[in-house]
Order: structure tokens, then C-alpha cells, then sequence
């Protein structure tokens, strides 16, 4: 079992940055849709860090022998994911940015053409 001192650190950290996500979002400096994730994280990490029983029994209801062992693999899956959608927001960011050059260098023929 955790240390209670820890435990207390940890859930200060994660609420502190829940809070600067949340200031961040309503600040416009970040979008909610790739907030989301980390929010729902950081409440992940909330509820485990209250109930440190409770990760020891998932580890057990999955078949991973060892807590620490699940808690990478998620955190592996977690990147996957986030990596996975920064992936397609560039790739669609992307294909906008040329359409808008297309888009502007068409517009600016059209302005030379009537000079």
C-alpha cells in the first residue's frame, strides 16, 4: 500500500493540473477535444490514487500479475491513442493548409489578371 503522504502529493498534482487544463480551455490555449483526454487521466489517476486497492484488483480481474504491470500497459495504450489522434489532426490540418495556398494562390491570379 501507498504512503499517505503520497498519496496526498499525487492528488494535489493531478487536481493542480486538472485545473490548469481547465483554465487553459477557457482560456482558449486549448481545445477540448485534445483536453478530453487528458482530463479523463487525470480523473483516472484521481479515483486510483483514493482507492489504491482498486488497482490491485483490476490487475487481478484482467490476469496481469502485477499492478505496476498494468498501470505501464495502460499508459502505453493511453500514448498509442494520443499519438494516433495528433496523427490524423495534423494529417487533416494538413490537407486544409494546402487547399487554403490552392485557394489563395488562385485568388491572387484572379487580382493580377484584372490589373
Amino acid at each position: 500500500m501507498m504512503n499517505i503522504k503520497i498519496q496526498v502529493i499525487i492528488a494535489v498534482i493531478v487536481v493542480t493540473a486538472i485545473c490548469v487544463i481547465i483554465n487553459m480551455i477557457r482560456a482558449k490555449n486549448l481545445e477540448l477535444r485534445y483536453a478530453l483526454a487528458w482530463l479523463i487521466v487525470g480523473v483516472g489517476i484521481l479515483v486510483l490514487d483514493c482507492f489504491p486497492g482498486l488497482m490491485a484488483w483490476m490487475a487481478r480481474k484482467i490476469g496481469i500479475a502485477s499492478p505496476v504491470n498494468m498501470l505501464f500497459f495502460f499508459g502505453f495504450c493511453f500514448s498509442l491513442v494520443i499519438i494516433f489522434v495528433l496523427t490524423v489532426a495534423v494529417s487533416r490540418m494538413s490537407i486544409r493548409i494546402k487547399q487554403l495556398a490552392q485557394e489563395l494562390a488562385l485568388h491572387e491570379k484572379e487580382n493580377a489578371d484584372k490589373k
